[in-house]
C-alpha cells in the first residue's frame, strides 16, 4: 500500500468528524496563519483550530515569499482576515542548507539554476523578523497592524513570540 493509499483509508475510516463551519471559505477568525511543511507542526492542534476558522499557508521555512504574499493577498482583499501569525520553529531543515551549496545541487544535477530563493537560514528569530518586515512593506497587504511572529519549539511545543519591534528594523 502507497502512503497515499493509507491516507485515503484514514479520511474514509474517520468519516465526517471533523468539528467546523465549513459554509464559506472566509474564515471566521478572520486570521491567515503561515508556517512551515514541517510534518511535526501540527497547526490545528496547535492552535485549538476547527475547520473554517483559518487559513493555513505552509511552506519550507514558513517564510513569506512571493508566492506566501499572492496568497495572503487574496486572503486578506478578497476573502476578509485581518491578522496574519507567523510560525517559525526550531530544528528546521533550513537550518541545513545554504543558499548556494543547495542551488549548486540543484544546478549539478538538472542543468538549471533556480531563480527563486531557498530562503535558507541560521537564526530562526532572525528569519520571522525578516519575513515580517516583508509583509509590513508589501503594498499587497493592507493589513499590516496585526502581524505577529511567533517561533514553536517543536519539542516542548512551547510558543515564543518575537518582539515585532525588531521586525521594523529587519
Amino acid at each position: 500500500m502507497t502512503a497515499i493509499d493509507e491516507l485515503l483509508k484514514r479520511n474514509y475510516e474517520l468519516g465526517n468528524v471533523v468539528p467546523g463551519d465549513r459554509s464559506s471559505a472566509k474564515p471566521s477568525l478572520q486570521v491567515a496563519i503561515l508556517t512551515c511543511m514541517d510534518s511535526r507542526i501540527r497547526v490545528f492542534e496547535i492552535f485549538g483550530l476547527k475547520q473554517g476558522e483559518a487559513h493555513v499557508l505552509r511552506n519550507a521555512g514558513g517564510v513569506v515569499t512571493d508566492d506566501a504574499i499572492r496568497s495572503l493577498a487574496l486572503s486578506q482583499r478578497k476573502l476578509g482576515t485581518r491578522e496574519v501569525l507567523l510560525v517559525h520553529h526550531t530544528n528546521c531543515g533550513l537550518e541545513m542548507v545554504t543558499e548556494d551549496d543547495f542551488k549548486d545541487e540543484l544546478e549539478a544535477d538538472t542543468g538549471l539554476r533556480p531563480t527563486w530563493a531557498v530562503e535558507a537560514f541560521k537564526v530562526v528569530e532572525q528569519s520571522v523578523r525578516g519575513s515580517m518586515a516583508r509583509l509590513r512593506r508589501s503594498p499587497f497587504i493592507p493589513h499590516t497592524d496585526k502581524i505577529r511572529g511567533f517561533v514553536y519549539d517543536v519539542h516542548s511545543g512551547e510558543l515564543r513570540e518575537v518582539d515585532a519591534a525588531d521586525a521594523k528594523a529587519a
